[in-house]
């Protein structure tokens, strides 16, 4: 596992303007992502610092020949190649980048390579092959379960298995792309014959995605001891849901429209090597659960395989935009609402063979801690539609409407240490 080095120190700074104290991007960050600067067509890949993002294959020939090697496959429409080279590689060229970054004599030499961020286009980061969308946050499942079931919320395998469903990959988008209200077929109590039409009771999902660095091969699993190797990062993930369409199809095969039509991620990955200050003991399984099965039981994937990640849903209602005020908080939660490491979710998920690739995705599912104000969903915030949020300005919400405007963010925050950000994950609901 990567551990702690110099470029986590909180004394280091950036000759970058405006990166010191930044709040999503100092430059003990260094997310990666893929960018069009202004004027340009041909996304390549870049990593943040400040309010600027710097083209990271532009920089090969000032790197050290290892690092520049590995900067070199950067110059590409997706990550997928750098990634797949490996942890260590883009430690490295982490590394290499924060010295050209923290040392003012190479200012000359990189800042025409710095393109401000405001104009510059984000795409996603990778080329996604395959995506897998978990269900991870104990809590948002007792909530969910508690509506169904009230006596027993969560089925008998939840606390023996990492649940989790196929997604569909052509229908990820980026921060900042629309969401078409998606139609389906739904009913309701007393209809013989279900509806169709627009969805009625549309959903966001608070998650965090999971992003695979280098694959497997078929047929050989990754161990839990090994799988945080194969973690090229973090980003944060809307798992848009029609929850009446949902409610009346995913029995006997789990959802199918209420989860294709859209999934929105934030276009900056956080690598693993960014979080390592950040890593925390996966919180203790309450007295009576059963403890993991051993290939899923690792002792130092639970002493350091959760992360101190704090995270935010608030919404902007067309009213809101008219009225010329910001996005408002309505929940904020955490990563250790986990029951499962992301390690675990990798190990499970290639236990019977599958291959997982560069690129791949998978989602944590939805966040939700114990208490009310930290539920990542509105179907729990509503009690399933009973019970309307009021917003500061008079609006009342249970489900999401046309204008309405999702703004998740997250940050790494932890005693001693410079706080680091995700950035946005935001998109808007429109009619089709």
């Amino acid at each position: 596992m990567i551990g702690l080095n110099y470029s986590h120190c909180p004394q280091a700074k950036s000759w970058v303007d405006g990166s010191e104290g930044h709040s999503e991007f100092p430059i003990q960050n260094l997310p990666f992502g893929i960018f069009s600067p202004s004027g340009s067509d041909l996304p390549r890949g870049g990593i943040a610092i400040g309010d600027f993002v710097l083209d990271v294959a532009a920089m090969a020939d000032l790197l050290p020949p290892a690092a520049g090697k590995t900067a070199r496959q950067a110059d590409a429409p997706s990550l997928n190649g750098l990634f797949a080279l490996g942890n260590e590689a883009m430690r490295a060229l982490r590394l290499a980048l924060f010295d050209l970054l923290a040392d003012a004599k190479h200012e000359a030499a990189v800042r025409p390579h710095l393109h401000a961020a405001a104009d510059c286009q984000m795409h996603l980061p990778f080329a996604i092959g395959d995506y897998t969308d978990f269900y991870a946050g104990i809590h948002h499942a007792e909530n969910i379960g508690r509506q169904f079931r009230p006596e027993n919320p969560l089925l008998p395998n939840y606390k023996f298995v990492p649940i989790g469903y196929h997604g569909r990959s052509s229908s990820i988008r980026p921060s900042g792309v629309n969401v078409v209200r998606p139609q389906g077929q739904s009913r309701g109590p007393g209809m013989e014959v279900p509806r169709f039409g627009p969805t009625g009771r549309l959903d966001y999902e608070l998650e965090m995605a999971v992003w695979i660095g280098t694959g497997n091969t078929l047929g050989k699993p990754i161990s839990i001891g090994k799988a945080a190797d194969h973690i090229a990062g973090l980003s944060l993930l809307n798992d848009w849901s029609a929850r009446d369409v949902q409610a009346w199809e995913y029995q006997p095969l789990g959802p199918l429209l209420s989860k294709n039509f859209h999934t929105t991620v934030s276009p900056w990955v956080v690598t693993t090597c960014a979080l390592a200050p950040f890593r925390m003991a996966q919180p203790t399984r309450p007295d009576g659960d059963p403890a993991p099965l051993p290939y899923l039981n690792d002792a130092a994937d639970q002493g350091h395989g959760a992360f101190s990640v704090s995270i935010e849903v608030a919404i902007q209602t067309e009213r809101m935009r008219a009225e010329g005020k910001a996005a408002e908080r309505i929940s904020k939660g955490s990563m250790a609402a986990m029951y499962w490491t992301v390690a675990q979710l990798v190990t499970h998920h290639t236990v019977g063979g599958c291959n997982l690739r560069p690129g791949d995705l998978l989602g944590t599912g939805t966040l939700s801690g114990e208490d009310r104000t930290s539920w990542g969903s509105l179907a729990e915030l509503t009690e399933g539609g009973k019970m309307p949020i009021q917003l500061s300005n008079g609006e009342k919400r249970t489900f999401l409407e046309d204008g309405d405007e999702i703004v998740m963010t997250a940050h790494a925050e932890q005693d001693g240490c410079v706080p680091i950000g995700f950035g946005e994950c935001r998109a808007r609901i429109v009619r089709g």
